[in-house]
């Protein structure tokens, strides 16, 4: 068998005349790690989080969101659609939520009679385009179809009540 090979003399590091051996009695620093993270500090112990302040009721974040949307989205539909389709979302909202929020109910209610009479006077309007004067019930009736609710979606994410003017009781 052969001998492996060795490596030149000149390369060793324990030979090497410029190597500094440490003093006696020094140990090297150890290799870094991972200490504490900084700026942080572990929570106390025996404390738990904190009394929260008032809590809602169940179900009312979630009612205040069909209330927004019944108004914001019913203001979208009526836009898109000339003023004739905006009492969809109210009608979805009261048939979908009108059995467990009285609030949405009310809120859902107002809003689908609003619209179902801005949608018949709009109506109204196209039919009367024969007489040029339908042009101007239609703009009326469309701006007034979707400004409302709009109106009525920004009171509703304030958390304030409105009240839709110029409406009718058809549906209670």
């Amino acid at each position: 068998m052969t001998e492996p090979p060795r490596p030149p003399e000149g390369n060793d590091p324990y030979n090497d005349p410029y190597a500094q051996t440490p003093p006696p009695g020094y140990q090297p620093p150890p290799p870094p790690g991972y200490g504490p993270p900084q700026g942080y500090q572990p929570p106390p112990q025996g404390y738990g989080y904190g009394g929260g302040g008032y809590q809602q009721p169940p179900g009312a974040g979630e009612d205040r969101t069909w209330i927004v949307l019944t108004h914001f989205i019913s203001a979208l539909v009526a836009f898109l659609s000339s003023g004739t389709l905006g009492w969809v979302m109210p009608l979805i909202a009261l048939l979908s939520q009108g059995a467990r929020s009285p609030q949405v109910r009310a809120e859902a209610v107002q809003a689908l009679n609003f619209q179902i009479l801005w949608s018949v006077l709009t109506i109204v309007g196209y039919i009367l385009i024969c007489v040029f004067i339908g042009w101007l019930v239609v703009l009326a009736t469309w701006l007034i179809a979707w400004i409302v609710p709009l109106i009525a979606g920004i009171k509703a994410t304030n958390g304030q009540p409105f009240r839709y003017p110029l409406n009718v009781s058809i549906i209670k």
